[in-house]
């Protein structure tokens, strides 16, 4: 079987007005529009998306989307679809970030309903699982994995599967500093790989790329791909200043 490819990936989260955005990408597109052998996705605001869309296009920068909302369309103030964000230029969309379930009660079954909508919106989506502290303190890591993946990616075919990312999110690392040892990591992509295997088949177990997320820095990104089932990294704070973001990039 063919090697997956890596990739970077990039949540600017709730971070930089239009133009700072812009200018951002345009740095980033400096440094790493023509990255080679790494794939690379940003997700700015989607007041933004559009605006760095323009910036990237010519890339081989992807646009992400931070969020979408289940239906194609309708009466929900506020909300956007994956058809609106897949016109705005993106062709990743984050879902279940552990932010979306903590603050905006992202649920599981909410959390299936948004890969349904990426998938008919020609998206692909990233779909974020993740333990809290607490979960791992109680030894429910792999049972709090368990439920999420089952949950979520309920009635998805293979061929649907062959779209998806999957990015594990220790809660308990994600802004404070705290890393998962490359041991815990490896243990946990381990058991999303063999989940996969046996909720849908090894070769799409093997296909699929799964990200590992939680204070990735270039200080420690290095380690982190050296590991065999860890496929690249969804990036945060680091990922803002396109300096630093592009040096995790660069990581080999």
């Amino acid at each position: 079987m063919e090697n997956r490819r890596p990739m970077i990936a990039g949540n600017w989260k709730m971070y930089k007005t239009c133009s700072e955005a812009v200018a951002a990408a345009r740095s980033l597109v400096a440094l790493a529009g023509d990255a080679d052998g790494v794939e690379v996705m940003i997700a700015p605001p989607f007041t933004a998306l559009t605006g760095v869309f323009d910036v990237i296009r010519q890339s081989n920068i992807y646009l992400g989307a931070q969020n979408l909302h289940w239906e194609a369309e309708g009466a929900y103030t506020g909300e956007v679809s994956g058809q609106m964000i897949y016109s705005a230029g993106c062709r990743y969309v984050i879902i279940g970030h552990s932010e979306r379930r903590q603050y905006f009660g992202e649920t599981d079954e909410s959390v299936n309903k948004k890969i349904r909508a990426a998938l008919a919106a020609n998206l692909r989506p990233v779909i974020c699982v993740g333990e809290s502290e607490s979960e791992r303190e109680a030894e429910k890591t792999f049972s709090t994995l368990d439920k999420q993946m089952q949950k979520g990616l309920e009635g998805l075919s293979l061929d649907q599967m062959d779209s998806a990312v999957i990015a594990y999110e220790p809660v308990w690392a994600i802004g404070t500093g705290k890393t998962a040892t490359p041991g815990q990591a490896q243990a946990v992509h381990e058991f999303i790989r063999k989940f996969l295997a046996d909720r849908f088949e090894e070769t799409t177990a093997h296909k699929t790329r799964i990200l590992y997320g939680g204070s990735v820095k270039p200080s420690n990104i290095a380690e982190l791909m050296a590991l065999p089932d860890i496929d690249g990294a969804l990036v945060g704070g680091a990922s803002l200043d396109p300096e630093t973001f592009n040096n995790i990039i660069q990581y080999r």
